[in-house]
C-alpha cells in the first residue's frame, strides 16, 4: 500500500491559517462510511447526517422532503461520487445557496467497474464509485476532509490535524491487518460477488473480482450457467452479496456448486471492522 507522504500532512498544516468560523458544524454526507471518516477527523466539533439509509441503493436514491429541509441548515455537503449525486447535488445547492459542496473524490482517478472474468456480456463501461473501500484511497479522502474542516473552522484546526494523523495511523493498521489476512492466498485470488463493489479493494491486495450481475441486472440463464461453470473451475465455494441487491442469482449458483452465500455490505458504517470482516470472507472464498 502507498503511504501518505509527509508533504501531504505538511500541506494540510498550511491550510490551518484561515479566518475564524466558530461553532459546531452541521454537515451532510452521501453514505455511512463517509460519516465514519467525518467523525474520525471532525470529532465533537461536527454533526454529520447520512443521506442514503440502511438498505437503500446509492444509484437510485432520492432524498426525502425532511432531508431536503434539514439541508437548508447545513454548512457543507461532502460528496463522494455515488450515482445519485449527479442529479441531486445541483438541487441541493439551489435549495441552499450558502452550502459548500466538497468533493472528497477529488484527485482520485476512477476506473471503469472491473468485471474481469465475468460470464456476463457487458456493454460499455461506467466509472467505479466505490473508492471508500480502498485504504490508500481513503487516505486521500481524509486529506480532503481535513483541509475542508480547517477551512470552515480554523479555531479547531489543530484538533482536526491531530485527528487526521490518528486516522491515518488507523488506516495504516487496517491495511496491515488485511494484508496479513490475505497473504496466504495465491495471486491473483478470485472472488465472486453479485455486484462489483470491491474493485478498488481487489486492486489494493492483488485480488480479482468477478461479478454476477451486469449493469445492475441479474444474468440470464445462459450467463448463469457460465458463471456456475466458472465457479466450479476456480473451486469457489462462497458467493458474496450485499443487502441492496437481490440474492436470487447468487443463491442459485451457491446451490449448484454446493457452496454458500455470505452478505458483505460495502455501505456499512464501521469502516475499519467492515473491511477486516470482508477480508476474512475473501480469505475463505477466494482460491
Amino acid at each position: 500500500m502507498k503511504r501518505l507522504p509527509g508533504s501531504i500532512i505538511f500541506t494540510i498544516f498550511l491550510f490551518f491559517t484561515l479566518p475564524v468560523h466558530a461553532g459546531q458544524m452541521r454537515v451532510f454526507v452521501s453514505i455511512a462510511p463517509q460519516k465514519y471518516f467525518m467523525l474520525k477527523i471532525g470529532g465533537s466539533h461536527i454533526t454529520a447526517s447520512v443521506m442514503v439509509g440502511t438498505g437503500d441503493n446509492p444509484a437510485t436514491y432520492e432524498p426525502s422532503p425532511s432531508q431536503m429541509t434539514a439541508l437548508a441548515g447545513a454548512r457543507a455537503y461532502f460528496a463522494i461520487g455515488v450515482p445519485f449525486e449527479s442529479a441531486w447535488l445541483p438541487r441541493i445547492a439551489a435549495a441552499n445557496p450558502a452550502i459548500k459542496i466538497i468533493h472528497t473524490e477529488q484527485g482520485i482517478e476512477k476506473k471503469p467497474i472491473n468485471r474481469k472474468g465475468s460470464a456476463v456480456n457487458v456493454k460499455g463501461q461506467m466509472p467505479d464509485p466505490h473508492i471508500w473501500l480502498s485504504p490508500p484511497l481513503v487516505m486521500l479522502q481524509a486529506r480532503t476532509i481535513a483541509v475542508a474542516l480547517a477551512d470552515f473552522d480554523p479555531e479547531h484546526a489543530s484538533q482536526y490535524l491531530a485527528n487526521f494523523r490518528a486516522f491515518i495511523d488507523e488506516i495504516t493498521a487496517t491495511d496491515a491487518a488485511i494484508s496479513i489476512r490475505l497473504a496466504p492466498l495465491p495471486r491473483p485470488a478470485v472472488f465472486l460477488t453479485f455486484h462489483p463493489s470491491w474493485g478498488y479493494f481487489a486492486d489494493a491486495y492483488g485480488l480479482e473480482q468477478v461479478s454476477i450481475e451486469a449493469d445492475g441486472k441479474s444474468p440470464k440463464p445462459a450467463a448463469l450457467g457460465r458463471l456456475i461453470e466458472f465457479a466450479k473451475k476456480k473451486k469457489i465455494k462462497t458467493i458474496l452479496v450485499q443487502p441492496q441487491f437481490s440474492t436470487r442469482a447468487a443463491t442459485i449458483i451457491a446451490k449448484a456448486i454446493n457452496g454458500k452465500v455470505i452478505t458483505a455490505d460495502p455501505l456499512a458504517y464501521d469502516w475499519q471492522n467492515n473491511l477486516i470482516k470482508f477480508s476474512n470472507a475473501i480469505a475463505g472464498a477466494a482460491r
